[in-house]
């Protein structure tokens, strides 16, 4: 079944009882039982949800995994992740990375005795470097949010297995319609199923997928022990919005070339990061390990300085200043203040994030709206 056909129907059925081909929004909080611990397959609804399921099924297809596990948000499955761990277990991730993700590892995880690396792991040299005995997970984010660069999956996962480590794959910015992690080496996907899976911006959510069995018995333990679960009506709605994906990312993508097109020749701008660009510097690893180069695109400006960039920002009609990415409309967020605003300025900046830079999320609206939008703007 060709990737287009799964967004559609992977792990799909018509609902039993009524024959509905949309899967019902089944709202309840537990289950009758013909007797103690004989049940349906449904007990209580923090374990399980027949919504839940359906969307679960489908995420595992699209990225050809044999489970799926969702959760309330992205941070969320994070969370649930870094539970498997324990005390005095090292992780490796890269230093141009998401701020809830650096948040999570740093303020909660690491004052429990979990340690991090964070290094430039589009070098592998300086991943090999990190490695300890007591490393247990690589934590690979590609692209990376918000300079896009670009992580050797296939090569960091080998990496992983060598050292006896796992190696997850946050999938966020690519969505498996661009990018197949599994099929790269990884052992698990992530997902904030907020983005470009949901698609519409009308729900929160995460999700972990992966075909290593041990590993997903770890995570089901945390979806019933810690309970960060998705309500049913959040499941049906990023169900409902994964049935275009591939329709809404290739537009996306499509409208992306077109803009960083009319950034690369603009006078106001100092430089662009996006994997498209030839003198992108892992170019060619992108065109390898992806499908196409992806609808995120960051610049900064000549005016080097926080306040042309909010000036910038605030100018913009079409693309609106807002938190998140991947929906059907473009937005526009300034990384430094918002999104990765947790982050130490020190630490931002020696990854290269600089305050002016700005991040774009470009949607499905008619590209030369979007072009002149940004041409007003400058």
């Amino acid at each position: 079944m060709k990737f287009n056909t799964k967004a559609i129907h992977a792990g799909q059925k018509p609902e039993e009882t009524s024959g509905a081909v949309m899967p019902p929004v089944f709202h309840t909080s537990t289950y009758a039982q013909e007797a103690p611990n004989k049940h349906k397959g449904y007990d209580y609804a923090r374990v399980g949800n027949p919504t839940r399921t359906a969307l679960e099924k489908l995420i595992a297809g699209l990225e050809n995994a044999d489970g799926c596990a969702c959760f309330s948000s992205g941070v969320g499955a994070i969370d649930a992740i870094m539970k498997t761990l324990k005390p005095g277990d090292h992780v490796i991730s890269t230093n141009d990375l998401y701020g809830g993700s650096y948040r999570l590892f740093t303020k909660v995880f690491e004052p429990y005795g979990i340690e991090f690396s964070f290094v430039d792991m589009t070098d592998i040299g300086q991943v090999k470097s990190a490695l300890k005995k007591s490393t247990k997970l690589i934590w690979i984010e590609t692209p990376t949010n918000p300079l896009l660069r670009i992580i050797d999956i296939k090569a960091v996962s080998e990496l992983a297995k060598e050292s006896g480590a796992i190696s997850i794959v946050d999938n966020t910015f690519a969505s498996p319609y661009l990018q197949q992690p599994l099929e790269l080496g990884a052992d698990a996907v992530m997902h904030s199923t907020t983005k470009y899976l949901g698609g519409h911006s009308d729900a929160i959510g995460g999700a972990v997928a992966t075909s290593n069995s041990e590993l997903m018995e770890k995570i089901r333990f945390q979806v019933k022990t810690t309970g960060a679960v998705p309500g049913p009506m959040d499941c049906y709605l990023i169900l409902r919005g994964i049935k275009t994906l591939h329709v809404r990312v290739e537009r996306s993508v499509e409208n992306t070339k077109k803009i960083v097109n009319f950034l690369s020749s603009h006078p106001d701008v100092d430089t662009l990061f996006y994997p498209g660009l030839e003198s992108h510097p892992q170019h060619e690893l992108a065109g390898r390990q992806m499908k196409d180069y992806g609808a995120m695109v960051s610049f900064s400006l000549k005016d080097n300085s926080i306040e042309a960039a909010s000036a910038f920002m605030s100018r913009t009609k079409i693309f609106t200043l807002a938190e998140s990415l991947g929906g059907v409309e473009s937005l526009i967020s300034h990384p430094a203040s918002m999104t990765h605003g947790s982050i130490p300025k020190k630490v931002r900046e020696s990854a290269g994030l600089k305050d002016s830079l700005i991040r774009l999320s470009v949607g499905i609206e008619d590209v030369s709206d979007l072009i002149e939008d940004l041409e007003q703007a400058f």
